[in-house]
């Protein structure tokens, strides 16, 4: 599988990270501590660790094992996220994340359909995939504005150290042909 650099919307683009994206991924969302509360990261300390974790996207995009995407506002040309693929041979997990400001403006819909509707047109793709803590229903709703189905919890799933140190339950949604 080799994405396409960039994947065009009506409001966004979605585009390959670049390092110079660093302050403005700091600044907007990356340490938020409400936006990063259900991830699986913590917040970004500094903006160099913001600079690593951007080098270690760009490596993976390179080995192909990951692919992540900077959320582009085109109005503001702003950088308001991330969305990433991860593939595992024939399926493929997409996950997001957004600056605050802009929850609740069906933009990470948006950007997961986009992602989603490329990913099924793959002839060796055949489920895409995603998961969110049982407390997080924006994340659950996103899935399902992009036609994922819930199919269940995954006990004991994901460590979210934004809450505890204790694996949490997650709902897991996919979409399939």
């Amino acid at each position: 599988m080799k994405p396409p650099e960039k994947f065009e919307t009506e409001r966004l683009i979605l585009r390959k990270p670049r390092m110079d994206d660093a302050p403005e991924i700091f600044t907007s969302y990356a340490q938020d501590l409400e936006v990063t509360r259900y991830m699986t990261w913590t917040p970004h300390k500094n903006i160099e660790e913001t600079y690593d974790i951007l080098q270690t996207m760009l490596k993976l995009w390179e080995e192909g094992s990951a692919y992540s995407f900077a959320i582009v506002l085109k109005d503001l040309n702003s950088v308001i996220g991330m969305i990433a693929m991860h593939p595992d041979g024939f399926k493929v997990e997409i996950g997001y994340v957004l600056a605050r400001p802009h929850w609740g403006k069906g933009l990470v819909a948006e950007a997961a359909r986009a992602v989603t509707n490329w990913l099924l047109q793959q002839p060796d793709v055949y489920r895409v995939f995603a998961t969110c803590d049982v407390e997080n229903p924006a994340s659950a709703r996103v899935m399902e504005k992009v036609g994922m189905v819930r199919e269940g919890i995954l006990r004991r799933d994901a460590i979210r150290q934004n809450i505890n140190s204790e694996p949490r339950d997650s709902l897991i949604y996919a979409i399939v042909k």
